[in-house]
């Protein structure tokens, strides 16, 4: 039964999906939707996304020092941190913080105007609440999360400059040129293209929770639980997905 209601889910969400790609070439184009859901999306998260990116840099790398002073390699700190935030972790839990922030608000927007039959009345009316709902919302999320990876990432690696000038001293400069210089462009590549995955399944499963919500606010309360749910746990098979992929097309790991 699990398995079946797994397999309807999938096959609705696909339709869902393929639906979205249709109407996104279709005039008429929400273009001041788009851009007032991107000031919405993008810059009303990045408060929590800079917080969490600056305690993550600097937390791991004062988890990281006393191994790496044992080993005799504390001088190579910056560089294994910058590598870990911008190639994983970064992209990762940027995009966790997302869904948590974005999903549920989006699967809650949605499903309230569902249930109080909003939509129905857009529908009525001439409009074309698909486009002006969905799209939009869609797009902004896989716009702006790539750019709320860069900067928690600039973040981050501030953060990762303190922590490592909590017991010694350390230039910006010279910390952010050990940086650079140990990272390839296969490491940033990857975790670039696998941001705008991230951003469109957030957005996507979001809008799909909250538009075919239903059972009143019990089922709203439902849709943003697990529009956040679905979402992390789509963010994690992307990522398995999309290292196996950068390694078949040689993105291969340092050694």
């Amino acid at each position: 039964m699990k398995v079946k209601l797994f397999l309807t889910e999938a096959g609705e969400l696909s339709r869902f999906t393929g639906r979205f790609f249709k109407q996104w070439f279709r005039p008429r184009y929400e273009i001041a939707e788009l851009m007032r859901q991107c000031y919405v999306i993008g810059y009303n998260s990045l408060p929590l996304v800079g917080l969490t990116a600056f305690i993550m840099g600097l937390v791991l790398t004062m988890q990281l020092r006393p191994s790496m002073v044992d080993y005799g390699v504390e001088s190579q700190l910056p560089a294994i941190v910058g590598i870990a935030i911008i190639r994983e972790i970064g992209p990762v839990i940027t995009a966790l913080i997302f869904a948590g922030k974005i999903g549920s608000s989006i699967g809650a927007e949605l499903g309230s105007m569902k249930v109080t039959e909003q939509i129905d009345a857009m529908e009525v009316s001439g409009t074309n609440p698909f486009k002006y709902l969905v799209v939009t919302r869609v797009l902004a999320a896989t716009l702006m999360l790539p750019v709320l990876v860069l900067l928690g990432d600039a973040i981050s690696l501030y953060g990762s400059w303190l922590g490592v000038n909590i017991r010694s001293t350390t230039s910006f400069s010279l910390f952010w040129t050990q940086v650079i210089d140990n990272l390839s462009f296969s490491d940033v590549l990857p975790a670039f293209i696998k941001s705008y995955f991230f951003g469109f399944a957030v957005g996507i499963i979001g809008c799909y929770k909250g538009y075919t919500s239903s059972k009143g606010t019990e089922g709203v309360g439902r849709s943003a639980n697990s529009a956040v749910v679905v979402s992390s746990v789509v963010i994690f098979v992307i990522d398995l997905l999309a290292v196996q992929v950068a390694d078949a097309l040689g993105f291969k790991l340092k050694t």
